[in-house]
């Protein structure tokens, strides 16, 4: 009778019971637990497999053609590119690694020194330039310029989307260079870097005119310099597509692309795909319909500012004002057309291209794998993890790693037989109408 008696009352009843013997300190663990499971996924953690490798990173893969004397004569001396990416242990996130370099990076000090170049149809660009004898030298107001005939290597820094000189990774490489001896020069995007627009013009991730004219200027006006130039995010597929027009006949001996789109329509699906990339779209589309309405009094193309005033992510922007200021008929006509992934094998000079594929910004889907080794002038460097333009290494997060691959590289080009200087100065192709009087630095 008692076994029956205790088979009468209901199972949901006796669990229910028992779920309430449980110490609610068990309770909380158990949800701090899912709460971690949950937390290291969505922010793609890869902690585990590092402590499990000892930390020791991945190997950095490189791809290249068969008959690159690009990887013969450059690659192949760099230790840098032949070694391991391993993270900081307390960033091992493809997010993390992003979002601290951003907001919580400690960077150098770079004492910039500022000179306005004037387009020829009125628009502004400030180059900042960080160089190797005034690094630690209180700033300067105008800039005192370097002398023509100096012939220590000039860096032409292109930052990404709404970055400028002030960004914690274009310090970073700024500084770096400066130390192996370098002039580097940051070219602002118009309307960045605490100038106004003075032209109805903003840049885009196709506008290849402003780096045009700044290139020939210094060209123009030092020489004897070797010129090479770095871009990073949307400032690199710029530069790439800018070296595919230009072939050989660019003033640059060579160049690095680090984190490129590539492919600005794969590169729009994929930010729209998981909550967390919808969350960097959002902020980048602010930031950029900041950006528009900052400088709305000197942009009379632009009218339908209601629906720029909803602007909510990148697409948003480029239907509305990109697309309005370029003329393009649709948002995915401007993606193929200033895509640098259809650039990439007309490109005539040196080339190192670095990416994370687990950038969480720019997929490794839109990587051309077999362009860059079709063309012998391109090595593409890539590793597991790092991040968009992250790449932050040791216990305290003080260095950027692909900053010390560039700085390796460009050393190891500028002294190399690649550097011909002499056949790119006699080039007549260069002498072009953009060195011209309409274009000036003050």
């Amino acid at each position: 009778m008692d076994c029956i008696g205790l088979t009468s009352e209901s199972p949901y009843v006796i669990m229910l019971k028992a779920a309430f013997l449980i110490p609610i300190s068990h309770y909380l663990f158990g949800f701090l637990f899912l709460l971690i499971v949950f937390l290291y996924n969505f922010v793609e953690m890869y902690f585990i497999k590092e402590l499990i490798t000892g930390f020791r990173g991945q190997p950095v893969s490189l791809s290249f053609n068969s008959c690159s004397n690009l990887y013969q004569e450059v690659v192949s001396k760099c230790k840098t590119l032949h070694g391991r990416f391993s993270s900081t242990p307390w960033l091992c996130s493809p997010h993390l690694q992003t979002i601290f370099l951003q907001f919580f990076e400690r960077v150098p000090a770079c004492n910039y020194q500022r000179q306005i170049f004037k387009t020829s149809d009125g628009g502004i660009i400030a180059l900042d330039w960080l160089r190797n004898v005034d690094d630690k030298k209180p700033s300067i107001k105008g800039f005192d310029g370097v002398q023509s005939d100096d012939k220590t290597p000039i860096v032409v820094v292109i930052p990404g989307l709404t970055s400028d000189s002030d960004s914690a990774y274009v310090k970073h490489l700024a500084f770096k260079m400066v130390k192996s001896g370098w002039n580097v020069v940051v070219s602002n995007h118009r309307g960045l870097g605490g100038v106004a627009i003075t032209s109805d013009r903003l840049y885009n991730a196709g506008c290849t005119e402003d780096i045009r004219k700044v290139i020939d200027h210094l060209h123009t006006r030092y020489p004897q310099a070797p010129l090479y130039a770095v871009g990073t995010s949307i400032g690199s597929n710029v530069l790439v597509k800018y070296l595919g027009e230009e072939g050989v006949n660019t003033a640059l001996v060579g160049a690095v692309s680090i984190c490129s789109p590539w492919d600005l329509l794969i590169g729009d699906r994929f930010i729209k795909r998981r909550l967390v990339q919808r969350s960097y779209d959002r902020i980048l589309g602010i930031g950029l319909k900041d950006y528009a309405e900052l400088h709305r009094s000197v942009l009379p193309s632009l009218t339908d500012w209601d629906s720029i005033a909803k602007i909510s992510c990148i697409r948003d922007y480029d239907k509305h004002v990109v697309c309005v200021l370029g003329n393009f008929e649709t948002v995915d006509t401007y993606y193929r057309t200033v895509s640098c992934s259809s650039y990439i094998g007309k490109v005539g000079v040196p080339l190192l291209c670095i990416s994370a594929l687990d950038d969480p910004v720019c997929t490794r889907e839109t990587i051309p794998w077999d362009e860059c080794r079709a063309n012998k002038n391109v090595v593409l460097a890539t590793t597991q993890h790092g991040g968009h333009l992250g790449y932050l290494e040791g216990m305290t997060a003080k260095s950027l790693w692909w900053v010390r691959a560039v700085d390796e590289f460009l050393c190891a080009l500028n002294s190399s037989s690649l550097n011909h200087r002499e056949k790119i100065q006699n080039n007549t192709v260069l002498e072009s109408p953009l060195n011209s009087s309409k274009e000036k630095a003050v």
